[in-house]
């Protein structure tokens, strides 16, 4: 914990930061105000109008606390090793031709940078309008022995689907290639580029026209998901790309719900959850 100078006069604690913190950018400041980090009295404080007295105790934390907001992402774990935000449907994992400066991996970053925390390497991606889990390593070495054992972590997602799937529980494997097209296609024989991929999945509950799906992954391939429930004739809702009819919220219907896996430098069991976030929970 760094103690910071006592103000000598009322002030509200972001004008108080901005000297206190020279010669950090307001930017950064601000970073650093919505982090949790600052403590006025013991207390932790984001807002930026809070009234400082003279001579009030004011401190700055080296970590941030679990589950702190970040312009709209939240921290489910972190340690000195890797990240997991609860990324938000509508907001892209890493930058694309349309979309360089708004991205989960951009907010993240500017988040650890204001606390000198170094940088995240990108793990693994979730497509831009599903919501959840998302794993970021603090080096490249955590990173690349992830990458290498990513079949053994546990991830499971929250579909809403169309219809109710027949039989109500199962596995679907095939093999799945990408078109020119970017659209990802099935088909039951290995080919050259082919990726073989494996989804378990069991129906939770069905209401009206719509089914809540658990589906674990063995393998995760790109929009592996999406194909396989669109070919038991229950494509995600919202997903009008793999056949889709509706769309009843305004988004894909899918949520990275858990990961588990074994911890890359202490090999503890590490085991999170996002909880289905409220405006699919109402469709089903």
């Amino acid at each position: 914990m760094q103690q910071l100078p006592p103000p000598t006069a009322e002030a509200e604690l972001l004008d108080f930061l901005l000297v206190a913190l020279a010669p950090m950018n307001r930017t950064r400041v601000k970073q650093v105000l919505r982090s949790g980090r600052v403590h006025v009295n013991g207390t932790s404080v984001t807002r930026h109008d809070h009234p400082l007295r003279r001579g009030d105790a004011v401190s700055l934390s080296r970590d941030a606390p679990l589950s702190a907001d970040i312009t709209g992402i939240s921290i489910v774990h972190e340690d000195p090793y890797l990240v997991v935000i609860d990324k938000p449907a509508g907001l892209l994992t890493v930058a694309t031709e349309s979309e360089k400066t708004d991205t989960a991996f951009v907010r993240l970053s500017a988040h650890l940078v204001a606390r000198n925390g170094g940088r995240p390497f990108v793990v693994h991606r979730l497509d831009r309008d599903t919501s959840g889990l998302l794993l970021f390593a603090r080096s490249a070495e955590v990173r690349d022995q992830l990458q290498a054992n990513w079949e053994a972590v546990a991830k499971t997602y929250l579909a809403v689907v169309e219809g109710t799937p027949n039989p109500a529980a199962g596995v679907v494997e095939n093999f799945l290639t990408e078109g020119r097209d970017l659209r990802v296609r099935a088909g039951r024989h290995a080919g050259k580029d082919a990726k073989r991929a494996v989804s378990r999945y069991t129906t939770r509950a069905t209401r009206d026209r719509y089914s809540l799906v658990e589906v674990e992954l063995e393998t995760g391939r790109k929009h592996q998901i999406r194909v396989h429930m669109a070919g038991l004739g229950c494509p995600v809702a919202g997903d009008k790309v793999y056949g889709a009819a509706t769309d009843p919220v305004r988004r894909l219907c899918l949520h990275a719900w858990r990961l588990a896996f074994d911890h890359p430098f202490s090999g503890a069991r590490v085991e999170l959850e996002s909880p289905l976030p409220e405006v699919l929970a109402r469709v089903v």
